[in-house]
């Protein structure tokens, strides 16, 4: 296979994968003791640790809402996360985008209501980036949230679909994200089905969109299946530990 090839006349792509294929996915709950829940979340080569504080008393009197809680999401990422080696700081306007993607992603979902004037604090750290950056941040989100007790309506999880060469992909890499590949980031509500974001990075021919949206959707069902048990086996070993 040639280094601009990402597809084999096989059908496989440039890691082996095929195109309906996730990345080797690695979760794990709990992983902060200072914060009140805490994920750590691998995408193949793709790291994200996500950490929740909150709820808790909200830093802006300006900001406070009598009847729900506020979102605060803040993303930094590592600066040899990626070959670039560019250090990115919290102003940068894409990582201020991609938080705002997530705030939006989570508000419908976390029940605020029952945390009137309150504030809960999300904070993710990109450590390494090799794509599917956006699917990763909500998903270990998810599973921060569910270790912080937060209530929420359901599980958000997410993922990257793609037209990679002749045909769709999912959960596509940073040599795949880099070749101009138009792509869709979507995450869904795993029990309704319902979308709660959408996020294309490039434009994509109706044609293909549906087909796009399917595999990206079928993406999320994988994923959901992956954090379930994470967050059941943890939940599990907790029982045991309180039995002893």
């Amino acid at each position: 296979m040639s280094r601009t090839e990402l597809l084999s006349p096989e059908g496989l792509r440039i890691d082996g994968r095929r195109p309906a294929e996730l990345r080797k996915i690695t979760s794990t709950t709990c992983v902060l003791s200072q914060a009140d829940g805490s994920a750590y979340l691998e995408h193949g080569n793709t790291k994200v640790l996500a950490a929740v504080y909150g709820p808790r008393e909200a830093r802006h009197r300006a900001l406070v809402l009598h009847d729900r809680a506020i979102l605060n999401v803040e993303l930094n990422v590592a600066p040899f996360s990626t070959g670039e080696r560019r250090r990115r700081n919290k102003n940068d306007k894409r990582l201020l985008e991609m938080a705002s993607f997530v705030k939006q992603t989570f508000e419908p979902v976390v029940i605020a209501t029952l945390y009137p004037r309150s504030q809960i604090d999300i904070y993710l750290q990109v450590i390494q980036h090799d794509g599917g950056t956006l699917q990763a941040c909500i998903n270990a989100t998810t599973m921060a949230l569910i270790d912080a007790g937060i209530a929420m309506t359901d599980y958000v999880c997410a993922c990257t679909a793609g037209w990679v060469e002749r045909e769709a992909a999912i959960d596509l890499n940073y040599i795949e994200e880099s070749s101009d590949t138009s792509e869709v980031t979507i995450a869904m509500l795993p029990k309704s089905g319902k979308i709660t974001l959408t996020q294309m990075e490039s434009r994509l021919h109706v044609d293909k969109l549906e087909e796009v949206f399917r595999l990206a959707g079928e993406g999320c069902k994988q994923m959901y299946e992956v954090m379930d048990k994470t967050i059941r086996d943890r939940a599990e070993d907790l029982a045991r530990k309180m039995a002893v």
